[in-house]
C-alpha cells in the first residue's frame, strides 16, 4: 500500500470492536449508537493524526513540583464534509478541541447519462493558509468528492502546510483516485475494502453513512 495511506485497521485494537458495530446490519439501524460509534473512530483517528503534528515544550506545575511537557504547537484546522461528516467531526474535536472548524457541502448528481457529478454548493471554512488540516468524510468511495472540495477550498481560503485525510472506510480505487491528484497529503483509514457497485457504494462497506446516522434523505 502507499506509504502517504495509513490504514490503522490493519492491526488488531479496539477499533475493531467500533468497526464490527458500525458494519453491523442489525446494530445500525440504531442512529444514536451508529453516530456514538462514527463520533468514537474520529477520536481513534485524531489520536493517531496528533502524532505527526508538531509540538512545543511547555512548562506545567503540579501540587508537588514543576516539569516540561511537550504539547501541540498548533490545532489542526477540522474540515467535514456534510452531513455523514458531522459526528465524525465531533471525535475529532473531543481530541482537538480548540480547533479551527470548516464544512463543506457536497452532493453526487446523477446525469441523463446515468454518469455522476459531484457539486460543492456551500463551504464555510476559515483560512486554511500555511496550516495544518484535516479533511473528513467517513466514506472514500470513488476519491472525487474528497479531491473536488480539497481543490476549491484551496482556491478559496489558501493551501494548507500540510495535509491530512480521515475517513472510517475507503475503497482501493478511492485511495488511489485522491492519491493520484492530492499526491502530498497523508490518509488515514479506519478500514480499507477491495469492491465498489456501478453507483460507487463501497462494498461490503457499510451502507449510507448519511442516512444510517439522520435518517434517510
Amino acid at each position: 500500500m502507499d506509504p502517504r495511506v495509513k490504514n490503522i485497521g490493519n492491526r488488531n485494537s479496539y477499533l475493531n470492536n467500533v468497526m464490527w458495530e458500525l458494519r453491523d446490519q442489525a446494530i445500525q439501524q440504531d442512529r444514536m449508537r451508529f453516530r456514538f460509534n462514527l463520533r468514537r473512530v474520529g477520536e481513534i483517528l485524531a489520536y493517531e493524526i496528533s502524532k505527526d503534528l508538531d509540538y512545543e515544550p511547555r512548562n506545567v506545575r503540579t501540587p508537588l513540583g514543576e516539569l516540561e511537557i511537550n504539547v501541540i504547537e498548533d490545532q489542526p484546522v477540522l474540515v467535514s464534509i456534510l452531513r455523514a461528516g458531522v459526528p465524525l467531526h465531533e471525535g475529532f474535536l473531543h481530541v482537538f478541541d480548540k480547533a479551527d472548524n470548516g464544512f463543506v457541502a457536497a452532493y453526487r448528481h446523477t446525469t441523463k447519462g446515468n454518469e455522476f457529478i459531484v457539486k460543492v454548493e456551500y463551504q464555510a471554512i476559515p483560512s486554511i493558509l500555511g496550516r495544518s488540516v484535516i479533511l473528513i468524510d467517513p466514506m472514500i468511495a470513488s476519491g472525487k468528492s474528497m479531491v473536488l472540495c480539497y481543490q476549491q477550498m484551496v482556491e478559496e481560503f489558501g493551501r494548507p502546510e500540510k495535509l491530512y485525510i480521515a475517513g472510517v472506510i475507503a475503497s482501493e480505487d478511492g485511495l488511489a483516485y485522491v492519491s493520484r491528484h492530492i499526491p502530498h497529503a497523508q490518509i488515514y483509514i479506519a478500514a480499507v475494502d477491495d469492491e465498489m457497485t456501478a453507483k460507487s457504494y463501497i462494498v461490503p462497506g457499510l451502507g449510507d453513512a448519511g442516512d444510517l446516522a439522520f435518517g434517510p434523505k
